[in-house]
């Protein structure tokens, strides 16, 4: 084998060739069982170690492939080698290093990179034990050299990446050891370090900008956990103001300065700190923005302002906890001083600088809310954000309304973050930010027919969020504070009767339409506004618009405005029925057209006709037929393509069908939503109809092709019929249920349950005998697809299974708890005997917290049913054989974890049938017990204990000890 170490060091060529990207893949195929084999191998690594001590290979794949197989070693290996093998790893990596240093071309970054995560593995094991001269070996060896300093600074990311990265996840074991590394580096060698950087800053900051840049971003990278002393001096911080000059290295600099002012200190000395720093780059010219036209560098410098902000920030909140006046009004006054440089980065052009800033912003007004009041100064400040607010808020003219992509995404992102400082305006200053958003709206209102178009949009967009910045109990901003009541309303009657919703653009028309439903109760205190709403809604504004976003957008909205204001629409009712006719049909799978709206818009349609008719004041015959000529079209379009269906070859076709099928069940379904209960259907005389529905519905059931999506939604008809037909339901349910039953998939039975489960509690003794016909053959369905094999990484199955067995238990617990418990003991003594034992089964030995607990539910109420002396004849027996164990059984395995707050929950459910078993059995409980809880290793003092607690009426106090007993018992 060409990797034992008895033969030459020489490497399996062929496997090598296939670890170029471009190789076959059987070459491919050997490179990596090479790999393996060499990983695996106790001496097999050595070759590459070798190989990269004498620079035997040029190929970069092959350089790379060797670090890797050390890599394996020292991270997986260590401990195991031999102190010669773990010399031979240091001595080939300083044999590397040290040939870099003569390289005239370096090697390529993924290769440095490699190497220097290599040399950060074997430093991470072996600094505190085998190598404590780590640095100083590496730093005589490479000097200044630029290949080796590279290598070097390249290495100490590796390292922080290892040791301190916080968003890395590390053992106890590892957060230990990397404690450990860092308090004996600082002990030992990181002053060394820091001298060595500002070496390197100093030698290259105008030779070599992307070594200094990368010995910068170490500098900021280890700032957080040395001591800040170290670098915040005027050597090392004159040389950062310098490079901040430097257009190569300012980016950088911004960053590393960054680092230092978020480091972790008490409060005067950051203040110290931070305006010591903003002394400097104030003095160097840096607050001058206007003069700086590189954005890139103001992003970073916007971050930089913002993170001193933030810092002074907290400072000041520590220090008016401590109640040091003085102090924290000095640092308040160092606060202060900044907001006229945050609000230049604010108003920013671009969007980034301006992003920036914002959390500075946002801490800042968090001051002032807490300040018993503002001054002069403290107000134009505000103002200045409210305005750089309102202004940035706007759309630009790259913004792409009809193909959104990451920029705006950004856009859209950066004003979420705008949205939470206006909120933040209205809880320092409401009468300000009301008094400043109507002055700008009404005077883009006055002329909107000449104003760009985002500035109509943001002036609509600022009325709508006063509606969340200024609370208001249940949206109603309409009665209250007359101050804020008149000025909202006054917007909104300009908004609905200036005719900006006639304004050409589609972030507008959005606008205008989201702000009147936002104000929908404007239209209760004056409703002579809502014929000329309605009208933009139905025309080209709305529902007609050419957009299709708009139209879909729309549709909901005119759903959610007529359920408020359906009670003032009545004389409308039939036109605005007729008027959106066409949008209620039922788009056929055949048709080439693209339909006006979606079939989820549909949906929003048919409900606003069911809310608008059921809602109305014409007599119930006259909203009978109305409701009649809405159904019967679906009815017609179902009954014909529900024909077609089976005679369809193809599988595409026939999905399309049964795609438009389901939609004209859910259409119909939806339009009940308008009904409450069954009292309301029948006042409108509409019981009829919905009943002729399921008699068309109902045949898919036995359709012989698409059974998953029919079924679904025939089942969701069902379920919207028990609520509005009640009892005129039950006639149509055992047939369904056959055919439901019939070849059932896990998620068929899964969603068949919930129906069963609602029919049970709704109407209890009245379906008992279809419940009993009924109650076996879907257990055993139930049955039969559990015990279905399923391969064993089959996650999917595996979800499908246990949430069938969730809803298999709701339902045996419905069946329970609505006094059915007759249902199963009318079974039969071998069936019930199979369900009682399911039950045994889910409470113990699937670790399904949330089954269990409805399994220990189950138990409880059963034993109650049955427990007593008149109960169901053997079942005591089963108390004490099953029952009883499994209150013991359960909490002791595992996986059942006591700091899960849904398993202590499922303890509680336990600890009460224990509770009911000892109500319904008195002393022979007891007595059983002690008994039994020996044969668990339980001592006589426990035991007793336990038996004593159980007897006493507090169910609490049970609870307590009970969880006790198993955090002891699983110690």
């Amino acid at each position: 084998m060409a990797c034992e170490s008895a033969l030459p060091a020489i490497m399996d060529e062929q496997a090598l060739m296939g670890l170029n990207p471009n190789a076959d893949a059987c070459y491919r195929q050997r490179a990596l069982a090479y790999f393996e084999q060499l990983k695996e191998s106790l001496d097999g690594w050595e070759v590459c170690a070798e190989a990269l001590a004498k620079g035997v290979y040029s190929d970069d794949h092959v350089k790379f492939f060797c670090f890797q197989v050390l890599e394996h070693q020292i991270k997986n290996r260590h401990g195991a080698l031999t102190a010669g093998q773990q010399q031979l790893i240091r001595e080939t990596l300083m044999k590397w290093l040290q040939a870099q240093l003569m390289n005239v071309h370096p090697e390529k970054p993924f290769i440095r990179n490699k190497a220097a995560q290599v040399l950060a593995l074997t430093f991470v094991m072996e600094y505190l034990t085998l190598w404590p001269k780590f640095f100083f070996d590496i730093l005589s060896l490479v000097g200044l050299n630029p290949n080796g300093v590279d290598i070097y600074l390249r290495t100490l990311m590796a390292i922080d990446a290892e040791v301190v990265d916080r968003d890395v996840l590390h053992s106890p074991e590892e957060t230990r050891r990397n404690t450990l590394i860092k308090d004996t580096m600082r002990e030992q060698c990181i002053p060394a370090l820091v001298e060595s950087w500002f070496q390197i800053l100093q030698t290259y900051q105008h030779t070599h900008s992307e070594l200094t840049c990368q010995c910068l971003e170490v500098v900021g990278a280890y700032v957080s956990w040395i001591d800040l002393n170290l670098i915040a001096n005027d050597r090392f911080v004159n040389l950062l103001l310098s490079h901040m000059s430097m257009e190569e290295l300012r980016e950088e600099a911004c960053d590393c300065l960054f680092e230092i002012v978020n480091k972790g200190m008490e409060p005067v000395d950051k203040t110290k700190l931070v305006e010591s720093l903003c002394q400097v780059l104030q003095s160097a010219g840096f607050f001058n923005i206007e003069q700086e036209e590189d954005v890139d560098f103001l992003a970073k410098f916007s971050r930089l302002v913002n993170g001193m902000g933030q810092s002074l920030v907290l400072s000041w909140t520590k220090l008016s906890k401590t109640g040091d006046v003085k102090l924290s009004a000095e640092t308040l006054r160092a606060v202060e001083a900044k907001v006229p440089l945050m609000l230049q980065l604010l108003i920013h052009e671009d969007d980034d600088i301006s992003a920036n800033i914002v959390a500075f912003c946002y801490d800042y007004l968090h001051v002032l809310k807490q300040l018993p009041g503002l001054s002069e100064q403290q107000k134009s400040s505000v103002e200045g954000i409210m305005l750089a607010v309102m202004n940035k808020l706007k759309y630009d003219d790259e913004y792409n309304f009809e193909n959104e992509g990451e920029d705006e995404a950004m856009f859209v992102e950066y004003r979420k973050q705008l949205k939470m400082l206006l909120d933040r305006l209205a809880q320092v200053s409401p009468e300000l930010l009301l008094d400043a958003v109507h002055r700008v709206f009404s005077a883009t209102m006055q002329n909107w027919q000449t104003v760009p178009f985002m500035e109509v949009e943001v002036a609509i967009r600022l009325l709508y969020m006063m509606g969340e910045a200024l609370p208001a109990s249940h949206g109603a901003h309409f009665s209250g504070d007359v101050t804020k009541t008149s000025t909202l309303q006054s917007m909104m009657r300009t908004l609905v009767s200036s005719g900006v919703s006639e304004y050409q653009h589609s972030s507008v028309t959005l606008e205008f339409f989201e702000t009147v439903v936002r104000y929908d109760k404007f239209f209760l205190v004056e409703p002579q506004h809502i014929p000329s709403v309605l009208m933009a809604f139905l025309d080209h504004r709305g529902l007609r618009h050419s957009s299709p976003k708009v139209r879909s957008r729309v549709s909901y909205l005119f759903s959610r405005f007529v359920k408020t204001l359906h009670k003032h629409m009545n004389a409308f009712i039939e036109d605005v029925l007729g008027r959106i006719q066409d949008l209620l049909e039922l788009a056929p799978p055949e048709n080439g057209f693209p339909a006006p709206l979606s079939s989820d818009d549909q949906l929003f349609m048919f409900e606003t006709a069911g809310v608008l008719i059921v809602n109305g004041e014409s007599p119930a015959e006259r909203k009978q037929a109305l409701m009649r000529s809405l159904l019967t079209p679906l009815m017609e379009a179902f009954q014909m393509l529900l024909a077609k269906l089976p005679r369809e070859e193809g599988e595409e076709r026939q999905a399309e069908l049964a795609d438009c099928l389901s939609h004209a069940v859910g259409f119909a379904s939806r339009t009940s939503k308008a009904f409450s209960n069954k009292q309301t259907v029948k006042q409108c005389g509409c019981s009829e109809v919905y009943l002729d529905c399921l008699q068309t519905f109902l045949p898919a059931l036995s359709c012989p092709v698409q059974r998953g999506p029919l079924r679904s939604a025939v089942r969701s008809f069902l379920h919207r019929m028990i609520i509005c037909l009640e009892e005129e339901v039950l006639p149509f349910i055992p047939a369904a249920s056959q055919h439901m039953l019939k070849d059932c998939e896990p998620r068929d039975l899964q969603e068949f349950i919930p129906l069963i489960s609602q029919i049970t509690a709704k109407f209890k003794n009245q379906v008992s005998p279809f419940l009993q016909e009924v109650f076996m053959p879907l257990v055993m369905a139930i049955f039969e697809v559990l015990s279905r094999p399923a391969e064993e990484n089959d996650q999917t199955a595996a979800l499908e299974k246990q949430m069938l067995r969730r809803s298999y238990f709701s339902f045996l617990q419905i069946v329970a708890s609505s006094g059915m418990n007759e249902i199963m003991a009318s079974q039969g003594a071998e069936n019930i005997e199979r369900v009682l034992f399911t039950i045994i089964q889910g409470a113990v030995d699937f670790p399904d917290p949330v089954a269990q607990k409805t399994c220990f539910i189950i138990l409880s109420r059963l034993v109650e049913l049955w427990g007593g002396k008149d109960g169901l004849v053997g079942f005591p027996d089963f108390i004490y054989k099953h029952i009883v164990p499994a209150c013991f059984m359960a909490p002791l395995k595992p996986t059942f974890d006591l700091s899960d707050a849904q398993t202590v929950l499922t303890l509680s459910e336990c600890t009460l049938t224990l509770h009911m078993i000892h109500l319904k059995r008195g002393p022979e409980c007891i007595q059983f017990l002690q008994e039994y809880l020996p044969s668990l290793q339980v001592s006589p003092e426990i035991t007793q204990e336990l038996c004593q607690v159980l007897q006493q009426p507090d169910v609490k106090v049970l609870k307590n000890y009970m969880k006790v007993f198993f955090q002891q018992a699983k110690l």
